[in-house]
């Protein structure tokens, strides 16, 4: 076991978008209208939170302009998140797809150019469901990565197209999300030493162990000799969980659990979004 390494997804912005730019091109009229898994939303309205969170993005990090919220905790910040992204999603219903899409292209390029502009070493904002410290500026990039990744490909499943599943696009999701582990195991007691390891089959996934230390969970990459719990999780249907996806019992019933079943379930309760 070692101490995890950063994960630098700058450069791969642009990448990410210009799939996500083919892929609604290709898109017929009926594809649009597809429901996703993401709640109650069909394929444009996941474009249009895309979009929604690309303009929030700009204004709020690049142009130091944001909406003032009360917000004192976990819930109050779950709550505005989800009402201004419906809000947003409802007021642009009236775009058309191909202005949708003009949009994304245009928002998406400043997008990238800001992240790219970002120390990622620098100490940046916190990443809630990793922790309430300020992270490095490279985890809250991360975050954003995972953001588009998982978007668009609910966008892929819900019309039937193949997924972006390459490791080289694949694996810093995976990495990135698994980072909430300690997070949600704080309020979990257990002997020192105690360790639970996440096994992510195949090139995009690999092994983290989560190892309890004196006062709090610590995440390390690589396997643990003899872990407390072993936890093991096809890696397409890993960030499905993650991201809320799947959720109770189909997502213990994905996953196969050896050791403590109760520390090893503990595994399938990680959210790695907000909202």
């Amino acid at each position: 076991m070692k101490p995890l390494a950063p994960i630098l997804t700058s450069e791969l912005f642009p990448e990410l978008r210009g799939h996500l730019l083919a892929l609604l091109d290709d898109l017929a009229p009926d594809d649009w209208l597809a429901p996703t898994t993401a709640g109650q939303w069909n394929v444009k309205d996941v474009a249009l939170h895309l979009l929604g969170g690309d303009l929030g993005n700009l204004s709020r990090r690049r142009d130091q302009s944001s909406l003032t919220a009360s917000i004192h905790s976990w819930d109050d910040l779950v709550a505005f998140i989800n009402r201004i992204n419906q809000s947003w999603v409802a007021a642009a219903q009236r775009l058309s797809t191909q202005v949708l899409r003009d949009l994304l292209d245009h928002s998406g390029r400043q997008m990238d150019e800001y992240f790219m502009s970002r120390d990622p070493f620098g100490l940046g904002t916190p990443v809630s469901w990793a922790g309430p410290d300020p992270a490095p500026n490279w985890l809250d990039i991360a975050r954003e990565y995972t953001e588009r990744w998982h978007h668009q490909q609910q966008i892929r499943d819900a019309t039937h197209r193949p997924g972006l599943y390459e490791p080289r696009l694949f694996a810093p999701v995976l990495d990135t999300f698994v980072r909430a582990l300690p997070r949600t195991f704080r309020d979990v007691s257990a002997p020192g030493e105690t360790t639970v390891q996440l096994t992510i089959p195949g090139e995009a996934g690999g092994h983290w162990t989560l190892r309890r230390a004196s006062t709090a969970w610590e995440l390390l990459s690589g396997e643990s000799p003899s872990p407390t719990a072993g936890v093991t999780i096809a890696a397409e249907i890993a960030w499905k969980i993650f991201t809320r996806g799947i959720r109770g019992e189909a997502a213990r019933a994905a996953a196969k659990i050896t050791g403590d079943q109760a520390l090893g379930a503990k595994v399938v309760e990680m959210v790695s979004v907000i909202a």
